[in-house]
């Protein structure tokens, strides 16, 4: 009995003096941290685990001192900015900051900051010259103007199975205001590593192989060069296919699908070079079997290049493949080398003789008189369409009125018509006699002219 109270009485002792201990420890501790930061606690992620305010100050002041931020970059490159390069130094007026923050760690709880690591997060903890930041950033190597490798957008390019995307490239261009953010951002807080991709400090490609506008570009590219256009002029005709057309295709900013009018318009001028006859000189086979040149004139064919270039962009954005003529301004009676065809007017100024043959027919010669050469009436050479036809009218110049039964203008003011006043044709009469530049016929070869012409039909005026 006496053994089992002495053994409780030690028990009790031991217990007592334990418990002692651990408070007494609790309360040295508590103590401790009066004047000290928890374990744990770290401040811009600097430790300052059990040191004072003062203790804080001259370890934020030491290790600005000694500061460095490095900059990972692509393709391996590194680097540094030093807190001397850029005057990185501590500012005082945290102090007050650090202390509040001592105030907030209640001493007596000391204990749950063996569970819990605090970060104190300080804005204004150090300061640096934003100049010599600037310049340091401006002298990194990313901003070697020879370093820099463009972003660029994914392409087309264009094959004979259609377009294919050309992937994007991503390059190694920096944004500089990103940039001199994050390092602000960065120092700080304390970081000691800016990575440049993730922080994602690099310009980057709007459009990628895989962006949906990419791919929708695409496939309008392969409908607009899918279009095939064949034109016909009378037995030629020219291929306008994908193989042209791609070539007139681009991108705006926005992958908004432009044509190329210039190159569309150079096209369709290579086509008039060729085709187009309107000003050109003929070598003409006369009714006396010679050849002879001739040259001026309103007679033969003109693409009006404007319309077409704007009907071809409607073709293509239809997908389309077509056959047709181009849209003219004027048109002659035939395509070739012969424009004329078998159905014209031919007049032979120097012989004063007038031929009209149609389809190819005889239907009518005679002597003629032409414009008076000595008052410079001189009827002028060209190949000319005949503008219209007018029965009964009366001409009329400054100088005379004259009624005629059979009108036939192709120049301006000159044409053919019946001359009754006169009494002969032919000869030299045109050099002192002739008209005011209008080609005077007998009645019955304006008549038979007349009621065998149509407004379009050519006349051939030749010396």
């Amino acid at each position: 009995m006496k053994k089992g109270k002495n053994r409780l009485k030690k028990f009790m002792l031991c217990t007592i003096i334990f418990f002692g201990t651990l408070l007494s420890m609790y309360l040295a501790m508590s103590i401790y941290f009066m004047n000290r930061f928890y374990f744990g606690s770290s401040v811009n992620r600097m430790d300052i685990s059990g040191k004072t305010v003062e203790d804080v100050d001259k370890q934020i002041t030491s290790e600005l001192t000694s500061y460095t931020l490095l900059l990972e970059e692509q393709g391996g490159v590194r680097e540094e900015i030093k807190g001397s390069d850029i005057g990185l130094k501590y500012n005082h007026n945290s102090h007050d900051k650090i202390k509040s923050l001592k105030t907030s760690q209640n001493p007596f709880q000391w204990i749950y900051s063996i569970f819990n690591k605090t970060n104190f997060q300080l804005s204004d903890i150090s300061l640096y010259d934003e100049e010599l930041l600037k310049k340091r950033v401006n002298n990194l190597s990313c901003f070697n103007t020879s370093n820099i490798i463009e972003p660029k957008n994914a392409s087309f390019k264009y094959t004979d199975n259609g377009y294919k995307i050309v992937k994007e490239v991503e390059g190694n261009k920096v944004n500089k205001d990103i940039l001199y953010n994050h390092i602000g951002d960065a120092i700080t807080k304390g970081e000691t590593t800016l990575n440049l991709k993730s922080s994602n400090c690099y310009e980057k490609p709007q459009y990628t192989s895989n962006s949906k506008e990419i791919i929708a570009v695409k496939n309008l590219f392969d409908k607009y060069t899918s279009t095939k256009i064949t034109y016909t002029f009378g037995q030629s005709t020219e291929i306008l296919d994908g193989s042209i057309i791609n070539t007139w295709l681009n991108v705006d900013e926005n992958l908004e699908v432009i044509f190329d009018e210039t190159k569309i318009k150079y096209y369709i001028d290579t086509l008039a070079k060729t085709y187009d006859t309107l000003g050109t000189t003929r070598n003409f086979i006369t009714s006396l079997g010679k050849t002879v040149k001739v040259s001026g004139g309103d007679y033969g064919w003109s693409i009006n290049k404007s319309k077409e270039v704007q009907d071809i962009i409607a073709v293509i954005k239809n997908g389309q493949s077509i056959t047709k003529k181009p849209i003219y301004k004027q048109t002659a009676l035939s395509h070739g080398i012969n424009d004329i065809g078998n159905t014209y007017v031919e007049i032979n100024l120097s012989k004063q003789y007038l031929w009209f043959y149609k389809n190819g027919s005889l239907i009518v010669e005679g002597s003629v008189v032409t414009g008076n050469v000595r008052r410079n009436h001189s009827t002028p050479a060209g190949t000319y369409k005949l503008k219209y036809k007018q029965k009964d009218t009366v001409l009329r110049g400054a100088d005379y009125a004259s009624p005629v039964s059979y009108w036939m203008p192709f120049n301006g003011g000159i044409g053919i018509h019946d001359a009754t006043w006169r009494s002969a044709f032919g000869g030299n009469i045109y050099l002192t006699n002739g008209s005011h530049g209008c080609i005077n016929a007998p009645y019955q070869v304006a008549k038979a002219i007349f009621y065998n012409i149509e407004a379009g039909v050519p006349v051939i005026c030749y010396y």
